[in-house]
């Protein structure tokens, strides 16, 4: 699979979505449609974006018990987006059920990944809030290992934890990394953070861009640096 730019499109309201799409007059970005966007749009909005062209990685991360989060999933297939994801947290059986539930009748499915930890997640925060004890690294490898066992297609992991993971599961399991930053850009509440450029060379297989692209004085510049940057 080739490397690909995903722009986290965290607006509050279609309109604003579409405006910003309508700047890429020779581009079609793949498009994060996070749960902001989706509460105010709707599966509506979900179905302009891919009318326009554009392929969707819809990020609801879905975190319940396995009957429930394997009947939304069976809702979630028919949106026709290309991608998908869950928390690893929610277990075994939860990942399960949701492979499961995303399957359509002829056996297609869009791509499933497992949220690990989130990149505004610190060392000292997994410890003392969530009362984990153990590395960051060895958390998300953990995770990771148990979303692979369940069928899924990859994990979202930092940049920082993306070489790791593909040297336990393989090369085929995917990396998508949020968390980028250009070298010029604020931190913002990211805190496992590195640069496209870093995140190509630590074998990210997709990268997830908001703020730097979005907030930018041009943001099809941005989204161009960026490419540039990371698929070389």
């Amino acid at each position: 699979m080739a490397r690909e730019v995903i722009v986290a499109c965290d607006f509050d309201s279609p309109h604003t979505l579409t405006t910003f799409l309508d700047l890429f007059e020779n581009d079609k970005p793949f498009v994060k449609i996070g749960m902001e966007m989706f509460y105010a749009g709707g599966p509506e909005i979900v179905q302009a974006v891919k009318n326009r062209g554009h392929k969707i990685f819809l990020d609801l991360k879905l975190h319940d018990i396995p009957q429930t989060v394997g009947k939304t999933m069976r809702v979630l297939s028919e949106l026709d987006v290309d991608m998908t994801n869950l928390h690893c947290a929610g277990g075994s059986n939860m990942m399960k059920a949701a492979v499961e539930g995303l399957t359509r009748a002829d056996g297609t499915r869009p791509l499933l990944i497992g949220v690990t930890q989130l990149t505004s997640t610190s060392q000292e925060m997994l410890e003392e809030e969530l009362l984990i004890p153990q590395s960051m690294p060895k958390v998300v490898a953990s995770y990771a290992a148990n979303a692979h066992q369940c069928g899924l297609d990859g994990v979202v992991c930092s940049p920082l934890e993306a070489q790791s993971v593909h040297e336990e599961l393989g090369k085929s399991f995917l990396t998508v990394t949020p968390g980028i930053r250009f070298t010029d850009s604020a931190a913002d509440d990211q805190r496992r953070i590195t640069t496209p450029q870093r995140a190509y060379e630590l074998g990210s297989d997709m990268i997830v861009v908001g703020r730097p692209i979005t907030q930018a004085t041009d943001p099809v510049a941005a989204y161009t640096r960026c490419v540039k940057e990371f698929t070389r």
